[in-house]
């Protein structure tokens, strides 16, 4: 027991010594707690946008009625399918001969189900409203309320619905998936190129290495390239295994989902190269996870970012997942070309520079000079 007691007593010394080890235990799982606490309560409605073409107004008032619902008017059909892929709107309800033609972006399928509970309430609602309106005028005798009434008596208009993306059983699995597979690229390079670099200096290696006249630059480029390369394999793999295996309908270019992906690996793998450097064992390492990893997953575009408090939607600002996950969507969604996701695909290319300049500046602690 005295032997027991003193190991313990040995471990405990050490925890207490690793003040990386004490914040992870204590400090992290709070703000990881604080930080859902925000996300999840800063908004819990979806506001969505329509779209009206040839639909009466008193339809378009009932729906303007419902909460969290917006209501365009377009004049023709073809105005509206433009605003329908500038993402301005989340769906289409036309009315044409008799009945409704609904078209749904359905890159969101809780979006989609709103809109589709909009026009059903409205249609109701409507009816009610004209129903109170005949029998008034059949209470003052107006004589053109029979043929009000009888108007009641026709067909009620049938909903048509189409989509955009995917089909009526589309979930929101089928939403988060493009999303979760650049998670998925993100996390696992940074896990191994950290890991790898760390093994490399506490082996000695990254040592004996820089005590040559080699530069630093070419030292961080070389390991760059060469995990970069397994980085890009590994990428293929997962972004076809999506595709192919797991069926993910992808509107846009298969190649275009690759290429952000591939610059995400690069981001990932600078990323843990930079986090390795401030670690002094693989236990600490994993320790970066729940800090570096784990909150980037609720700006990611999992969670609808327009349902969020503006500040807390500047957060995703300064994280790349943001920026990967918006340009998958739009490939995978809408069908989006290179040239239209430049800008999130720039800030993926700033994050991997200014990582690799620090990632130089980083080495120079290890260089005896």
């Amino acid at each position: 027991m005295k032997r027991t007691w003193s190991i313990a007593k040995r471990v405990l010394k050490e925890l207490f010594r690793d003040k990386r080890t004490l914040a992870l235990m204590f400090v992290a799982p709070i703000l990881i707690l604080v930080l859902m606490k925000v996300v999840f309560t800063s908004n819990s409605t979806t506001n969505v946008n329509i779209a009206t073409v040839n639909v009466q107004s008193s339809l378009v008032t009932q729906i303007k009625k419902v909460d969290h619902i917006k209501v365009y008017k377009y004049a023709t059909q073809a105005k509206a399918n433009k605003a329908l892929k500038n993402q301005k709107v989340d769906g289409i309800v036309r009315y044409k001969n008799g009945n409704f033609y609904v078209k749904n972006a359905n890159t969101d399928a809780s979006k989609t189900t709103a809109t589709k509970a909009a026009l059903k309430a409205s249609m109701v609602a409507t009816n009610i409203e004209e129903l109170k309106t005949t029998l008034k005028s059949l209470a003052a005798n107006n004589p053109q309320a029979a043929a009000m009434m009888q108007s009641k008596n026709q067909k009620t208009p049938k909903i048509h619905n189409s989509y955009v993306y995917g089909d009526k059983d589309t979930s929101f699995f089928d939403k988060i998936l493009p999303i979760l597979m650049g998670f998925f690229v993100f996390f696992f390079v940074f896990l191994i190129s950290g890991m790898a670099l760390l093994k490399e200096r506490t082996t000695g290696t990254l040592d004996r290495l820089l005590a040559t006249p080699v530069r630093r630059s070419e030292i961080v480029f070389g390991y760059m390239i060469s995990y970069g390369l397994l980085a890009i394999v590994q990428t293929l793999v997962i972004v076809l295994f999506t595709i192919y295996v797991l069926k993910v309908e992808v509107i846009g270019s298969m190649w275009n989902v690759v290429i952000v992906n591939v610059i995400l690996a690069m981001v990932a793998l600078a990323f843990g190269i930079l986090m390795s450097t401030f670690a002094k064992s693989e236990f600490q390492m994993m320790q970066f996870i729940p800090i570096i990893v784990i909150p980037q997953v609720f700006f990611s575009g999992i969670i609808p970012l327009d349902t969020m408090a503006h500040w807390v939607q500047n957060i995703s600002y300064i994280l790349p997942l943001k920026y990967s996950g918006q340009a998958t969507a739009d490939v995978v969604m809408s069908g989006a070309k290179l040239s239209q996701i430049q800008a999130p695909i720039g800030a993926l290319l700033v994050f991997l520079v200014v990582l690799t300049i620090l990632n130089i500046l980083g080495l120079k602690r290890y260089r005896k000079v």
